[in-house]
């Protein structure tokens, strides 16, 4: 299984917002690890943290949680931190990974020094308490798991 390549995509509202290839790491039960360079052009700075050309991701996937963990390391080899996003299961077959963006997400930096619950706004707007009730607390559920997880230095755990 290791060193095969997969597309991952990630959903979001019924369309696709990003398609990449990875390097599968792991497969180990419910989990898949891959590993993928920065995939979007150029750079993002979202003030916390800058994503840009050369940095390198290593992706956490699961078949039964409602989040995946994704190390965020510069080019230069240095652990930025943990990009958290609050997905559906992940759907893993042979050729790749789909997963459905829920809006929230978590930011652990790497020192620990920075834990921060991302886009609650974003989730609030996108109607899932309504539509559909069961996703949205499991969303916030494993939102407050991982906040936890990264409040208790354990984030890394995860990978």
């Amino acid at each position: 299984m290791s060193g095969r390549s997969v597309e991952i995509t990630l959903t979001k509202a019924g369309r696709t917002k990003i398609r990449y290839p990875a390097e599968v790491l792991t497969e180990e039960g419910a989990r898949l690890s891959v590993r993928a360079p920065w995939a979007a052009e150029g750079v993002r700075d979202f003030g916390f943290v800058r994503f840009e050309p050369g940095d390198v991701f290593v992706e956490h996937y699961w078949r039964d949680r409602w989040f995946t963990v994704k190390e965020v390391w510069s080019g230069d080899g240095a652990l930025k931190g943990w990009y958290c996003d609050i997905t559906r299961p992940a759907v893993i077959d042979g050729s790749g990974v789909v997963v459905e963006d829920l809006d929230l997400d978590l930011w652990v930096s790497a020192d620990g020094s920075e834990v921060l619950r991302l886009d609650e706004d974003e989730f609030a707007a996108s109607g899932l308490a309504a539509s559909d009730p069961e996703a949205a607390a499991r969303a916030v559920v494993a939102l407050d798991e991982l906040e936890l997880l990264g409040r208790e230095g354990l984030i890394e755990l995860l990978g």
